[in-house]
Formats: C-alpha cells, sequence, structure tokens
C-alpha cells in the first residue's frame, strides 16, 4: 500500500506543478486552488509512505514520476515541445524507479 500511496503522490505532484504553471504567479485563483490543494494532498501521501519506505528511495521515485509526468502532460497538451530524445529520456526516468523499487533497500522493506 505504501508503494501505491507514494506513486499517487508522485501524480498530485505533476499535478500541483502543472497548476503552478497555469496560476501566473499565483494571480489565477481556480489554478491556485487546485495547486494548493494538490501539494497538500502529495506532500501528505508523500510523508505517510516514507514512514515505510526508506526516505532517500520514497523522494526519489516521487520527484522521478512526478518529473515526467509533468513533461509528458506538457508535451501532450503542446505547452512544450516533444522530440524522440525527450522520450527516451523520460523512459530513463521511468526505469530508474522501477529498479529503485525492484532493488531492496533495507530492513524496513522486508
Amino acid at each position: 500500500m505504501p508503494w501505491v500511496v507514494l506513486l499517487l503522490s508522485a501524480v498530485l505532484e505533476a499535478v500541483w506543478a502543472t497548476a503552478l504553471g497555469h496560476s501566473e504567479g499565483f494571480s489565477r485563483p481556480v489554478a491556485t486552488v487546485v495547486f494548493l490543494i494538490a501539494l497538500a494532498l502529495s506532500q501528505t501521501g508523500l510523508g505517510w509512505a516514507v514512514k515505510t519506505i526508506p526516505i532517500g528511495t520514497g523522494y526519489a521515485v516521487w520527484v522521478g514520476v512526478g518529473a515526467a509526468l509533468t513533461v509528458a502532460w506538457a508535451m501532450a497538451t503542446g505547452e512544450e515541445s516533444a522530440s524522440p530524445a525527450k522520450v527516451v529520456f523520460l523512459a530513463g526516468i521511468i526505469a530508474s524507479v522501477v529498479g529503485l523499487r525492484l532493488v531492496p533497500s533495507g530492513p524496513s522493506e522486508r
């Protein structure tokens, strides 16, 4: 369950990062509210997940998945240019996250 919460928190990281960009310096109320709610939920989930998952692994997964989703969403919506190289590097981030999940981190994950 902690890994599911961690991944959902990473999705919310992408939501708040995208909303931050759309808030135009917190001048757009709807985007600002989405940012604040997604940020609070994302941080709460991360905090809960790292009670079981080591902080280094948890944080790396949270940031990696969140960043990859943020860029993927921006490319999908046309806010950022897409290229084969970007897709390869994003796949590398996701592969690294999967690797962190597969490699034992220590006693807390037994």
